[in-house]
Order: C-alpha cells, then sequence, then structure tokens
C-alpha cells in the first residue's frame, strides 16, 4: 500500500500552480481544495488539474464558508449539491466534505448527511465528511452517533480538532471510538492538535512531542484498517487563518507555514514506508 500526500490550497493561499509545480517536485501527489463556483474560472482549474495529470480531492465547505454562517438544512443541502455537481468538471477522487451546523439536533444532523451520501452516490463519487468544529462530527462522540446511525458515511479524519474540543489527547482514552473511526475512515488531515488548541505552533518542537506521537498512533490504526488496499491518501494541513500561532502585536508567525507541511508530508511518507502493510498491494 502506497500513501498518496495532497498539497492543500487552503494552506497555501490557494495557489493552484504552486501546489501543481510541488506535485511535479515531488514533495506532494495530488491537489485538495474547494473548485471554482465561476464557469470560465472552474474550465481553467480543470484544464490545469487534467494537463498536470494529478489526482484531486475536491472540497466541499457548505453554509456559507469553512464556518457555517447559514443553519438551514435546506441551505447547506442546496451547497453541498451545487459544489459537488461544480467539482465534477475536475474529475475528483473523492469530496471531503465540511458539512452541516454543530448547533443541530442529532437527528437533524443523520438526515442531511443522509441526502448528501445519496447525493453523491448519484454522482459515483465517495463524500468523505470531515472531523471539524462547528459541524455536526464536532466531537468524538457525536461522530459515533451519526456512524452507527449512517453506516455508508466515510470520514476525513481531522483529529487535531477533537483534541481542542475535548481538552486532551481524547482518542487515547478512547479505543472503541478509534477503531470505529479507523474502519470509517476514508482520508486524513494531517495536523496536530493539543489540548488548548487545534494545531501546535510547530510538530517537531520538543514541547508538543506527545501531541505528535499520539496523532501518529491514531494515523497507524487507520493505515492498519486500510490494508489490502493500492494507496491511502493524506493531507499535511497545517493552516493559516489563526491557526497558526503569531508574536503579540507584530503578528510574525511562529513558524514558517510551508516548512511546517513540507515537513510533515516528509516525515510521514518516510514513516509509512516503513509500517507492515506497504508495499503490500
Amino acid at each position: 500500500m502506497r500513501l498518496l500526500l495532497f498539497r492543500s490550497l487552503w494552506t497555501n493561499d490557494f495557489d493552484l500552480n504552486a501546489a501543481l509545480a510541488e506535485c511535479q517536485g515531488g514533495s506532494f501527489d495530488g491537489v485538495e481544495g474547494p473548485t471554482p463556483m465561476a464557469a470560465a474560472e472552474r474550465r481553467e482549474f480543470a484544464a490545469r488539474l487534467a494537463g498536470s495529470g494529478v489526482p484531486f480531492i475536491a472540497e466541499v465547505a457548505t453554509g456559507g464558508g469553512y464556518v457555517p454562517v447559514e443553519t438551514s438544512p435546506e441551505r447547506h443541502l442546496d451547497d453541498f449539491r451545487r459544489q459537488a455537481d461544480a467539482a465534477m468538471e475536475g474529475s475528483p477522487l473523492f469530496f471531503t466534505v465540511l458539512g452541516g451546523c454543530d448547533a443541530w439536533p442529532p437527528g437533524q444532523s443523520a438526515e442531511f448527511f443522509g441526502r448528501v451520501l445519496v447525493h453523491a452516490a448519484e454522482l459515483g463519487v465517495v463524500a468523505s465528511v470531515e472531523t471539524h468544529r462547528s459541524r455536526p462530527t464536532y466531537s468524538p462522540w457525536a461522530t459515533r452517533g451519526l456512524l452507527e446511525q449512517l453506516p455508508e458515511l466515510r470520514l476525513t479524519c481531522d483529529f487535531s480538532h477533537w483534541c481542542c474540543v475535548c481538552e486532551r489527547l481524547v482518542l487515547d482514552t478512547e479505543p472503541g471510538l478509534l477503531a470505529l473511526c479507523a474502519a470509517r475512515a476514508h482520508h486524513v488531515h494531517a495536523r496536530v492538535g493539543y489540548a488548548q488548541g487545534p494545531q501546535v505552533p510547530h510538530p517537531a518542537a520538543p514541547e508538543y512531542r506527545a501531541a505528535l506521537e499520539a496523532h501518529e498512533r491514531w494515523w497507524d490504526a487507520i493505515w492498519a484498517a486500510h490494508a489490502g488496499r493500492d494507496f491511502t491518501t493524506m493531507t499535511p494541513e497545517f493552516g493559516p487563518d489563526g491557526y497558526m500561532h503569531t508574536e503579540p502585536f507584530t503578528a510574525v508567525p511562529a513558524a514558517d507555514l510551508d516548512a511546517v507541511n513540507h515537513w510533515m508530508g516528509s516525515r510521514q511518507r518516510t514513516r509509512c514506508a516503513n509500517l507492515p502493510t506497504a508495499g503490500a498491494a
């Protein structure tokens, strides 16, 4: 089994050309990000992807943005349908879905994701729902309820959010939940969270070693669950927009964001090459 690393456009100011160059240079294998909604921009975006020959993961965020500003389930479903339909022009490998709203009751969330899965199936593309703050998957226990109600639901696992929400390295104390998430994982967003936030300043810093190693244990459970596949996918996703720590008053970043994502990708490529199932398929 091979590890395919994806460059998140959110982490590089949505610069598709730079991301494709990094794929050509071998740092990454594909690109993950939103599809432009304007027709002309979308055609150009799809043409550049096709010309590069690299795989594309289409990101779909409902409710008005990465953090939902609208709570109407119908608005969220309409957003998903429009963005998913538009993304098909780029021949996505699958959708990463930041969908729904954390304010909804569990039954409403399950109904929404059930309808998302139906539309994705009609398009012939997997909808992989991200574990994310502000969404119905904001906590491990809320996510467990959705997985139990929707056997076809698959996850883009970003466990950094849960560390922040639960204020601890929560999956170390929830082996059953970790096993369930690993069994239903479709994709991994490789960012390291800690008890007080969704992103450590730099995962190589010794003061965050315990958090890094915890996340790697959790990712290894997913790798093991994917044994027998030709490949599994991961996106290093250390980001800007308040995630990266900065100095007070000057707003100077605590670390170089591109360097952090390249460091994480290189580390995980090396690690996965030495895991038991590497090369087995």
